[in-house]
């Protein structure tokens, strides 16, 4: 069977770089170039590869010079989409993990995807543990009327809360089918300390260094709480979701958001 061919956006990254390296150990892909708004230089040597790998300024030399079949975007948001755009429009599937799309951009990419007839899979967080983590708050959300959400991340991270806080809310409020009961805080010494609000669920946003990636969804009850819990401590932990969703996405059609459907986790 021939390789899946792979090009990587938003490449010198830390996650773009990671990803590199899991293309490239994987004997299914075949990464064919890279794409980084910073690069300087035109080839990156990538461990594991005996030459250099193309490496462009733009995203548009790569898939215009190497045709990708997957492209796989870590860059911003308000590059993002221009990305999705340039990939789905040129034939290739999209696989983004950039957080901080609006429902807006997600229409947008659904709509390209059938257009163009390609798939694409946004997650806002590739690790496997994360999105067990997520459908179990799922089910959890069906049985108690209080929840609450800790985020803790590097104290590099661009946005807060972070996109898997947001997806994991969302993903509770469907199941529940309406908002979460808020307690009301008479006085708020410190203003911010309550966090913010999502339909009840307050969500609080942790930036320290020292820190990859955790999240702990706290339910309450009468007499009782539920914690679930998930600790990232090295970016190795995205690869295995990053691969599944390159090597199922030339099969889909449309955009498939999260990887819970590819992990065939059901309600």
């Amino acid at each position: 069977m021939a390789k899946i061919k792979v090009a990587v956006n938003g490449a010198l990254g830390r996650m773009g770089q990671q990803t590199l390296h899991a293309v490239v150990a994987d004997p299914d892909l075949e990464l064919t170039a890279a794409a980084d708004i910073k690069a300087e230089r035109e080839h990156m040597s990538v461990p594991g590869l005996p030459k250099k790998t193309p490496l462009y300024n733009n995203l548009t030399s790569v898939i215009e010079m190497y045709h990708p079949q997957v492209v796989v975007d870590f860059t911003v948001p308000e590059a993002a989409m221009g990305a999705a755009r340039l990939a789905l429009k040129n034939g290739a599937c999209l696989v983004m993990g950039t957080t901080g799309l609006s429902e807006a951009n997600l229409k947008e990419i659904d709509d390209l995807a059938h257009r163009y007839k390609k798939g694409a899979v946004v997650a806002a967080n590739f690790a496997i543990g994360a999105i067990i983590m997520i459908h179990l708050a799922k089910t959890a959300a069906k049985y108690f009327d209080n929840a609450e959400i800790i985020e803790l991340h590097h104290d590099k991270k661009l946005d807060a809360p972070s996109g898997t806080a947001l997806a994991t809310a969302r993903a509770m409020l469907q199941s529940r089918g309406k908002p979460f009961s808020y307690p009301g805080t008479e006085k708020e010494t410190l203003k911010g300390t309550r966090g913010g609000q999502s339909e009840g669920i307050a969500i609080h946003s942790v930036r320290l260094p020292g820190l990859v990636a955790s999240q702990e969804v706290i339910f309450g009850a009468l007499g009782q709480t539920l914690s679930i819990r998930h600790d990232t401590v090295s970016r190795e932990s995205f690869m295995p979701g990053i691969i599944l969703a390159v090597k199922e996405v030339i099969h889909i059609y449309g955009l498939v958001y999260g990887l819970e459907r590819l992990l065939k986790l059901g309600d």
